[in-house]
């Protein structure tokens, strides 16, 4: 069952070895990041598994050590989930990361991560939210004790800079979205409009579904611990216990 959730954005951004001159920007998200993940850390849980959004082809099922890197993003730097081996030379290379799950491969290297073994599900933005809520509650009963790193942005219209101009809709769904994530709403968060989604380029939508599907027979608590829209993206760190 699920014992504990942390809820982040995914921008490669988080990283300062990718934002270099930049990084000071995003001081205060990296440290909300660092509290849901030490919430994670406290929950004593079997198995942390990390759901984030991927392009399809990418998306499925990511096995523990699989490597991530950030090199498309002009840093060189690699990472791997969790602390799980890395494969074997007589095996056939695994794939790496989609970006999503490579960022959190690096928030758990920042926190040293070693409470469990970690595993990745990869989740494309067009997943029907029955579908994610399905892909949830199956991921809840993978262990006695199951933690959720969830990786997703809101919403990439909330300027005239932002990645996909202004959208006037773009506050109030992202609005919506954190307090859904706040109150640990499964109800609110099941009932995002995923094409509105799709057209804001909401990235967190499906990956907020799949938490809600895990959390839906919890008495789960949460708390909102970021919400800010630098860059135009809305960017939200939630911790459930």
């Amino acid at each position: 069952m699920l014992v504990a959730a942390a809820v982040c954005p995914c921008p490669p951004l988080l990283v300062p070895e990718v934002a270099a001159g930049a990084a000071p920007e995003l001081d205060a998200a990296r440290d909300a990041c660092a509290d849901a993940v030490g919430v994670l850390a406290a929950s004593r849980p079997d198995l942390l598994v990390v759901v984030g959004p991927a392009p399809t082809g990418a998306d499925g099922t990511y096995h523990p050590g699989t490597p991530g890197s950030f090199r498309g993003f002009g840093a060189d730097l690699t990472v791997r989930l969790g602390t799980g081996p890395a494969r074997e030379p007589d095996q056939e290379p695994a794939r790496e990361l989609p970006y999503s799950l490579s960022v959190a491969a690096w928030l758990l290297s920042r926190a040293r991560w070693d409470a469990c073994p970690v595993e990745g599900a990869a989740v494309t933005e067009d997943l029907a939210p029955e579908r994610a809520v399905e892909l949830g509650r199956r991921t809840a009963t993978r262990a006695g004790r199951v933690a959720l790193l969830v990786m997703g942005d809101g919403s990439a219209c909330r300027g005239v800079k932002a990645p996909g101009y202004l959208d006037e809709r773009a506050e109030g769904f992202d609005a919506l979205a954190a307090r859904a994530l706040g109150a640990a709403d499964t109800a609110a968060l099941k009932a995002l409009d995923a094409p509105l989604a799709r057209e804001l380029k909401a990235a967190g939508r499906a990956p907020w579904q799949v938490l809600a599907g895990a959390a839906e027979d919890t008495s789960a608590a949460g708390r909102l611990l970021y919400d800010e829209a630098p860059y135009g993206v809305g960017y939200l760190v939630a911790a459930w216990t």
